[in-house]
């Protein structure tokens, strides 16, 4: 079921999301008090990785779509259950980042893991048919966004290392998600719209890292946390819209192949029209790369 079909409340702005109205009492950018972060649930804050992958590895974090857990415009009850994964808007919808890289030519599922570790209920590896790029991809809780959002910051910054054991074409493989990839990603509703995080975590070492950041307007809240990190914004949005997977999919289309900021970002506006059906002139303009 496409997004775009449920949420009428925002069809006035390019591209369409379960995003609900930005909060006011929350200042773009700005630190605050949090229940929980990160680091008080015991994850590593320093960088520990020192093990090479066996080729470029993206780590994709997804915070489930949540009717109640989230401040979105709610969607249908399965779609925006954030504790079924396997209908989630974001996970197992036409879609969501499992069934749509599962369907890909271009990927083949080689891992699918349930409940590896607090608020993650699925994780699932992916690796390229013909380079030798990895995706692991995470389902957290619906509940637990900001949790996510934390641990997406913090991987960015060099730090939540975790090695994920996989068996590929016979030979087991160990990969270094978190700190260790090249690549991270958030999908997503943007949650700092409805939170702030305790603090920002600080880059732990000088490895290059990229981010990419799909949910609604995802420069201007997440500029002063990502800048922070030390990871360069590879592709983020500036307004409403739909964190669907085929975003990710053209993105990393493009940046497998070496393409620069610019060309992923048109890569990105094509294929949100191509789904959306919202003009390319929009696409282009809901879509940023770099500072």
């Amino acid at each position: 079921m496409r997004l775009t079909h449920l949420i009428l409340l925002v069809v006035l702005l390019p591209g369409f999301s379960a995003c609900g109205k930005e909060r006011n009492d929350v200042a773009k950018g700005q630190e605050g008090a949090s229940t929980e972060t990160s680091q008080q649930a015991g994850v590593p804050t320093k960088s520990k990785a020192t093990q090479k992958n066996p080729g470029k590895l993206v780590h994709v974090l997804v915070a489930l779509c949540d009717n109640v857990h989230q401040g979105i415009v709610p969607v249908s009850a399965s779609l925006g259950n954030g504790e079924d994964p396997k209908r989630n808007l974001y996970w197992g919808a036409a879609f969501g980042i499992k069934t749509f890289f599962t369907k890909s030519k271009d990927w083949r599922l080689v891992g699918e893991v349930r409940d590896p570790k607090y608020a993650v209920m699925e994780r699932l590896v992916f690796k390229h048919r013909t380079r030798d790029v990895y995706l692991v991809a995470d389902a957290y809780k619906g509940a637990e966004i900001q949790r996510a959002i934390g641990d997406f910051l913090l991987a960015s910054s060099g730090g939540l290392d975790e090695a994920v054991e996989v068996t590929v074409d016979s030979k087991k493989l160990d990969l270094n998600i978190g700190g260790g990839a090249d690549v991270l990603a958030f999908v997503g509703h943007n949650g700092l719209m409805d939170f702030r995080l305790a603090e920002y975590p600080k880059k732990l070492d000088d490895a290059r890292r990229e981010a990419i950041i799909l949910s609604c307007v995802s420069k201007s809240y997440f500029s002063t946390p990502l800048r922070r990190t030390g990871a360069e914004p590879l592709l983020w949005t500036t307004n409403l819209m739909a964190p669907e997977a085929y975003i990710l999919k053209a993105a990393l289309d493009g940046w497998i192949l070496g393409e620069d900021g610019e060309q992923i970002r048109q890569r990105a506006a094509v294929a949100y029209n191509k789904y959306q059906n919202c003009g390319l002139k929009s696409a282009q303009g809901l879509f940023a790369s770099g500072w």
